[in-house]
């Protein structure tokens, strides 16, 4: 039986932070490969001829989309492996006619994102930083300091998440260690779905006015722009923690600022909107914010990716169902 070829089109610098030894055994196995001999991702022109005899591919952040001009050049390409988070920017519509599959990997990054919300939840509501800095200068617990930002558990208080995707599903678990009430506003979890997460589903104003933290996790679409508005952040606890890790077009982030500079709660922010922020931004200087350059998810170390990737592959040439499979009908609900 002829074996399928695979194409790498994510550029060789990226392979050791991408694939394990684990996933090139994997690949090496069922494929023979072909690479993209450039450190950086496939452009335009690089992906016509690396998926010219390509049965099956690999993408991740920063390599060309499979546009019309790709697919017409790529005749025997029936399966896409993506790494990364959102797959939407990387597909045509000539790759939907074409009914290549589609598979990300991004379950797997979810998990880290998620990792970084707890503990962006734990840090915060003990309020480590700003006391941190407090004791720096000099201050210790009978400070003013102490009094605006007296630290707090995350156990047995109220965690309102926005959006029961699959980071949101991923902090909701962890957070079954923490004895927390879980309230969940999305309008496509069904209350059966929202019995089994342990959750309770509710609509936004109800989430915002009763919750200690609030955290995004929803993709950014038309209907999720500036979600969190003025009129949203007026509802908020004066004590609350909010947290992005999703996408800064969620915020409206002039409303943000307004309310952070009343010093009524905290935020953590990883995602902005722009990213970077003016180097003038408010967000810079108020102290009740803590900002991350989009670090959430994985840094050094994505191997998990890489070895999803592979295993999709593996699975569609075997005649397997693939674990996560993205379809065009999917896209008006994911990032």
């Amino acid at each position: 039986m002829t074996r399928p070829t695979v194409a790498i089109a994510i550029g060789r610098s990226n392979y050791p932070r991408m694939f394990s030894q684990a996933a090139w055994d994997m690949l090496d196995g069922f494929a023979d490969v072909v690479h993209h001999d450039s450190p950086e991702p496939a452009d335009h022109e690089s992906l016509l001829s690396l998926l010219h005899n390509a049965d099956g591919c690999v993408t991740s952040w920063g390599v060309a989309p499979l546009d019309e001009e790709i697919v017409t050049a790529a005749p025997r390409l029936t399966a896409m492996a993506h790494m990364g988070s959102s797959v939407k920017r990387f597909v045509s519509d000539a790759f939907w006619q074409r009914e290549i599959q589609l598979t990300s990997a991004g379950i797997t990054l979810a998990r880290d994102v998620a990792e970084t919300t707890l503990g962006m939840m734990i840090v915060g509501r003990k309020r480590i930083i700003p006391l941190s800095q407090n004791v720096r200068a000099g201050g210790w617990r009978e400070s003013p300091t102490w009094d605006q930002w007296d630290a707090r558990e995350l156990t047995r208080s109220t965690v309102g998440i926005i959006g029961a995707s699959n980071v949101g599903r991923h902090v909701i678990s962890l957070l079954g260690n923490f004895e927390v009430e879980v309230l969940v506003f999305d309008p496509f979890l069904s209350e059966e779905d929202a019995r089994e997460l342990g959750v309770t589903k509710v609509d936004l104003p109800d989430l915002l006015q009763r919750s200690h933290t609030v955290s995004l996790h929803c993709p950014s679409l038309e209907a999720t722009h500036h979600i969190i508005d003025g009129e949203a952040l007026s509802m908020m606890r004066d004590d609350a923690l909010l947290i992005n890790t999703a996408r800064g077009e969620l915020i409206d982030e002039a409303a943000l600022i307004t309310e952070l500079s009343k010093g009524r709660f905290f935020a953590f922010l990883d995602v902005m909107d722009p990213e970077p922020p003016a180097a003038d931004s408010p967000l810079r200087s108020l102290d009740n914010v803590v900002l991350t350059p989009h670090t959430a998810g994985c840094i050094e170390n994505c191997t998990r990716m890489g070895e999803l990737a592979v295993d999709e592959l593996r699975r569609h040439f075997a005649g397997e169902p693939p674990v996560y499979r993205i379809t065009r009908e999917m896209f008006d609900r994911i990032a």
